[in-house]
């Protein structure tokens, strides 16, 4: 019985003193989202975004202009059409409306791919800066605070922002 007991202190032990070993572990944090933008392909990544989605406005406008002529037309006629004619009329401004909206929603999800695929690589390197960084001075975890992860008390010295840029050689 002594025997066992003293095994149960000696495994308690050492449960404590692993568990104080992990409480020892360093946690940092960077704002991902300010170490991005510091970075001279977020500019790049941009303007060719802007310059893809600026494709997809045109066309929208070019839509409108026409759905808005084509009831602008409806209202001026209406009085003088048949009802089947104001029914197919109307029927015809929804499809244009629909197709309108159709083309709006494929065109964020155009948009969105085509920033996901430019922004990729700046992302993987940013990334791959944070964990050398991270590695470097010895950091087990990094939180990214702009996510919304609210860091009521953080040290200065665990900001990694400062140490990501200049690993990345950005200002």
């Amino acid at each position: 019985m002594k025997k066992l007991f003293k095994v149960a202190i000696v495994a308690v032990s050492l449960l404590l003193v692993g568990n104080f070993a992990k409480a020892q572990t360093k946690i940092g944090y960077i704002n991902f989202n300010e170490l991005i933008r510091s970075m001279p392909e977020f500019k790049t990544v941009q303007t060719a975004v802007e310059a893809y989605q600026k494709t997809f406005v045109d066309e929208l406008t070019s839509m409108q202009t026409t759905l808005q002529t084509e009831a602008a037309k409806y209202q001026k006629d209406q009085g003088t059409m048949t009802d089947a004619a104001k029914a197919a009329k109307q029927g015809e401004l929804q499809d244009m409306q629909k197709r309108m909206q159709d083309f709006q929603t494929d065109a964020q999800q155009k948009i969105d791919a085509k920033s996901n695929e430019l922004s990729k690589p700046m992302i993987d390197k940013a990334k791959a800066a944070v964990n050398d960084v991270a590695k470097e001075k010895g950091y087990a975890y990094v939180l990214d605070s702009s996510q919304g992860a609210a860091l009521l008390v953080s040290p200065e010295a665990d900001d990694l922002l400062g140490a990501t840029k200049i690993k990345l050689g950005v200002k």
